[in-house]
Formats: structure tokens, sequence, C-alpha cells
């Protein structure tokens, strides 16, 4: 839907965060990491192995205290050791179970090692990918989306999202599924050690997981709330920076300053909510993680002291106690780090909702399942009563009917608002037609290629935009093939030639942000130089001599004289030098064609056209004898 009358308006970002299902999210999020599954299937191996490394350790260190340093009849690691034997049996026995932790503490470590690099390389591939589509999703977006949200907003996405996504995709995304992988196979070493002992040990899992699913819900809206308060925070810098002319000449800068800072203001009190839960959660673990650790210590040692089956079983051993301590803390330690990272994790989720929900934006302008290819074209325009609205029920134009034969220039004049912009930006498809048809060789532009109609079509607006980049670079952007001399050519054809000679590298000199360094009559040459390197059928120039001085605006007069021929031209201008020679001249006002014909004809009627030109353009001529207009330096 397109808004606001005469041309995009401008609004604030309205966009919403409902919240989704975290695991559609991570689902998507496997979209990306689906290639890489041999990457993930050898992180997930190693991780296995590497925890079944860490979960035997407890065991073997339970074994050292009941086979070794207290014996009892037990069966150790390698066999069943009795209780009268020598001390070299058992010195024997102990170092061999000390090389043995050593070698599961030590490979461990490795495999952990190994597939932190694995996940991380997966993470950074998907990362990668999550990037592209993004990128791609930007371009695809029509115009309207622009219009209604702002560039800084959108520019979070790939940027500070992305980040936040990057920061848990290697070691936190890793530490969780370790973690996981930690708590099951404790849980199953315990029951399978002691079942009693082990459902004991374990009563405060479930004031453990509530307190984890809380803190991290509370953590997620917050986080959420943060994603969208950075978005706020890089519009209004990236405003402030493109807008920074304006801001000092109009000495608004306080009060730049102050928007920035309750801005910023809103993103402290968003991450400083997130942090109040991810900081609540971790003593609250701790806490819960010491009791665990108390029922172990009092419940064994009372059986070990009475000596006393628990609840049917075995008496618990001074080994199986060290063992189930052991096994509390490794049964707690991943439930804090999960709950810590998890945090983290819910960031980066809600970082990933907001990719994907711009990612799920549905481009206005599609080309149609059947949309062909635009061929060569010669250049007619037909507009048939056209109706345009940017926002729905509100009409920009009404009825605009015109034909533009191959060749003709024509020009379009009218006051602001008018909706001259809007018909210009109807022939390239950039916005479309609600009523009506806009028809280019007899084709209606919604029925072909976007793509092969606008590679027919040069455009040169009054603001040119020129990216940082060399000089020849951003002719060549007309046409990405051309060879440098077929770039200085054009170049000489818009006579930029004689001042881009002057600049210290010449062609190859770097411009600056949008063209800095530049006057603003040397960017719309090259712009010109652009165009004519494009060597379009249809040419649009908006307003493209309207920011000039005289000189600069002859320049760029025979610049145009040398361009227009032969193609399809539609000029919107508020000079006359740029519209006298037009082959018509359309009138617009309040949307709609009022008046049609040549500049001499349309003066005759004495109609709108010829108040606009006795307040507006009749000074121009006031230098040339008779009234007559002034004539172009050779």
């Amino acid at each position: 839907m397109m808004m606001g009358h005469g041309g995009p308006g401008r609004m604030l970002n309205t966009e919403t965060q409902k919240p989704k299902n975290t695991l559609a999210t991570l689902a998507r999020f496997w979209h990306y990491f689906r290639p890489f599954w041999y990457a993930v299937a050898l992180t997930v191996t190693l991780i296995i192995v590497a925890t079944v490394m860490q979960v035997a350790a407890p065991v073997l260190i339970g074994q050292a205290v009941d086979c070794y340093l207290l014996p009892r009849d037990s069966a150790c690691w390698y066999s069943t050791l009795q209780p009268g034997a020598d001390t070299a049996a058992l010195m024997g026995g102990l170092g061999g179970l000390v090389g043995l932790l050593i070698v599961l503490f030590v490979g461990g470590s490795f495999l952990q090692g190994l597939a932190f690099y694995s996940m991380n390389w997966a993470g950074q591939h998907a990362l990668r990918g999550i990037r592209e589509d993004t990128f791609d999703q930007i371009h695809r977006l029509s115009l309207g989306y622009y219009a209604r949200n702002e560039a800084g907003n959108v520019m979070s996405r790939i940027t500070s999202d992305t980040d936040t996504i990057q920061q848990v995709l290697g070691f936190a995304l890793l530490s969780v599924v370790s973690g996981v992988l930690q708590i099951v196979l404790t849980m199953a070493a315990m029951l399978a050690a002691n079942v009693p002992y082990a459902l004991i040990s374990l009563t405060v899992v479930p004031l453990m997981a509530w307190a984890t699913i809380y803190f991290s819900n509370q953590a997620r809206k917050a986080f959420r709330e943060t994603r969208q308060q950075m978005g706020s925070v890089n519009a209004g810098l990236q405003e402030s920076i493109a807008g920074v002319r304006e801001v000092q000449a109009f000495n608004r800068e306080q009060e730049s300053i102050d928007q920035f800072r309750r801005t910023n203001a809103a993103n402290r009190d968003a991450n400083v909510r997130a942090a109040s839960f991810t900081s609540a959660l971790n003593p609250v673990l701790e806490a819960l993680g010491y009791v665990a650790i108390a029922i172990v210590v009092v419940v064994g040692a009372i059986s070990a002291l009475r000596n006393q089956p628990l609840l049917g079983t075995a008496v618990i051993s001074l080994g199986t106690i060290f063992v189930f301590i052991q096994f509390v803390q490794r049964f707690n330690q991943p439930i804090q780090q999960i709950a810590t990272l998890w945090t983290n994790i819910q960031s980066a989720i809600a970082g990933g909702e907001r990719i994907f929900g711009l990612l799920d934006v549905k481009p206005e302008l599609l080309d149609r399942p059947d949309a062909r290819d635009l061929p060569q074209i010669q250049g007619r325009v037909v507009f048939e009563d056209v109706t345009a609205e940017y926002k729905q029920g509100e009409p920009v134009l009404h009825g605009v009917s015109f034909t533009a034969e191959p060749g003709q220039t024509v020009a379009i004049v009218g006051p602001t608002g008018a909706g001259k912009t809007t018909i210009i930006n109807l022939i390239p498809r950039f916005y479309d037609v609600s009523g009506g048809r806009v028809l280019v060789d007899g084709a209606d532009v919604r029925e072909v290629t976007a793509a092969s109609l606008r590679s027919q079509i040069g455009i040169v607006l009054q603001d040119s935009f020129l990216f940082s980049d060399t000089v020849m670079n951003n002719i060549r952007y007309g046409r990405l093939g051309a060879t440098d001399e077929e770039v200085i050519a054009a170049a000489k054809l818009a006579s930029a030639d004689s001042f881009i000679e002057r600049l210290p590298q010449g062609f190859q000199t770097v411009l600056g942000e949008r063209g800095g360094g530049l006057s603003q009559g040397q960017r719309q040459l090259i712009a010109i130089a652009r165009a004519a390197l494009a060597s379009p059928r249809i040419l649009i120039l908006d307003e493209a001599t309207s920011s000039v001085d005289t000189r600069t605006e002859r320049l760029i007069q025979r610049a145009f004289d040398q361009l227009l021929e032969g193609r399809t031209s539609f000029v919107i201008a508020h000079r006359l030098s740029t519209i006298r020679n037009a082959d018509q001249v359309l009138m617009v006002r309040d949307g709609q064609i009022v008046e049609r014909g040549t500049h001499p004809e349309l003066l005759a009627m004495h109609g709108a056209y010829y108040d606009l030109y006795m307040s507006q353009f009749r000074r121009e001529e006031e230098p040339a004898a008779g009234g007559e207009a002034a004539p172009l330096p050779a």
C-alpha cells in the first residue's frame, strides 16, 4: 500500500513484535544449518562422547574412595578388589585409575574444543546465509515499505540483530546442547547407581526448572524490547547523521541530542530490565544447588553412619556420597549455565524473530508467475485512465490519460503535491496503479518482468545518489560491463569530463558518501553520464536542474539535448529551459491533467499553465528581448 499525497509519505515505524513460538523460530534457524548438517552431526557426536567421559569421571572418583582409600568389597574399574589387598595392589590400581581420569579429562576437553570449532564453522556459514537472505529481501521490498519504515531500523536487522545471533551460534549454543546432554546422562547415571538416593537428590530440580522457565520467559520479553529499542536508536542515529547539515543550519543540535538521549534512555531501561532477570536467576539456582548438595550429604551420611540401607537398597558408602556430590554439582552446573546462556539465546531468538519478520514481509510489487521479459522497446508510453493511491481510499491520481510517442519529450508541470512524481514512478513500476493501465510499447507494465522493464529506463533525480566509490565506477553503475573508454565517452556526452579530469585522481577519484566533495551540479552531471552509459529507451528527469546555478544548468541542458535525442523522455522541472522545447506539456493539478499541449499552445489558452508561467517562468525569459526565451549558449 502507498501513502501520502504526491509521493510516498514518511512515518515512524510502527512495527510490533508479537510473541512467536520458540521452536518455530529455532526450526527456521535449522533451515540455514541444514546444508551443513554434517558439521552439526560431527558436533553432536563429539559432544556426546565428551559428555559421557565427563559423567564417567565421578564414578571413578567414587571408586578411588571405596576401592583404594577406604577399601571395601567393591567392583572397581578393572576388577573386584578385595579389602585385604596389599599396598602395591592398591597403589597400582589407584595409579591406573588416576591415569584413566587424566585421559578422560584431557580427552573430553580436546573433543569439546573440536566440537566448538565444528559448531562455530557451521554457525558462521548459517549466519552468512541469514545475512544474504536479509540483504536480498531489502532489495526486493517495494519503495512503499521504506516510506513506512525508518532506514536505521531496517539496517539494524542486518547489523545488531545478526550480531546478537552470532554471539550465540558458537559457544552459547554449544554449551546449551552440551549442558542438556550432561543433565540427561548424569540423571541416568544417578538412577543406575541408586534409585532412591537419586530421586531424593533431585527433589530440587522442579524448583530449578520453574525458576529457569519463569526468569527466561521474562528475560525473553525484555530482550525483545531491547532489540526494538536498539532499532530505534539506530534509526535515530542514521537520521541524525544523514541530516546533520540541516540540524546545524537550523541550530537544532540540542534538540537532536535530547531526542537521542530519550531514545537511548529507553534502550538503557530495556537492557536494565533484561539484566535484572538474568542476574536474579543465577543466585536462585546457585542457592538451590547448595540445597541439593546438603540433601545428598545429610541423607548419605545418615545411611553410612547408622549402617542402614536407604529405602531397602544397600547402605550408602562414603564413595557413593562422593559420587553423588559430584553428580549433583555436574547436574546443577549445566542448569545454571543453561539458564544464564538461555537468556542470551532468548535475545538471539528475539533478534531472529525480527529478522524473520522482515523476511516474511511480502513485497508489494512482484513479477506475476506468467510475467514475460519485455523485448527491446521503441519507447511508446500510454496511460489509460490511470488511478493511483498511496493510502487505500485516498487517490493521488484521478483518471490520468496521455500518450508519449517514441522519441517525444513530455514535460510534466504543476504545483507541489499535484502528482507529478507519482506519474513517473508508475512508468518503471515503482508502484502499481489502482485503476487503469500503464503501457510500454503496448505491454502492461504489470505483465512484464520488472528487471526487463527497468533495464530500458534511465532516471536522473533532483538529488542524485552517488556511491562511496570511484567516479569511474559511479558512472559504470549504469552498465556494469562498460569499458573505461565507454565510461569516458559517456562523461564527455554529459559535459562532465572537464571537471572530472581536474579531480585529484581524475576518473579514479574516490568520492565521499553520497558524492561528498562535489557540488550539486557536478553530482547531476555524473548522474547524467551514468544514465547516458545505460543508453535507455525511456528517460525520466525529475527536477534535474532545480538546484543548480545558471551556468551549471546550461551545461546540464546541453547534456540533456544530446541525451534526449531519439529517446522518449519525461521531464519534471520548475525551470522553463527544460520544458519549453517539449513535444507536449502536461499541466497537472490535484492528481489530474487539467491542460496539455506545447508550450506556446498552453500559453495561448490563458489557463492554469499560463498562470503558472506568469508567476514562475516569465522571469526566466525577461533577459531576452521581446519576451522570447533566451537561447542557450552553443
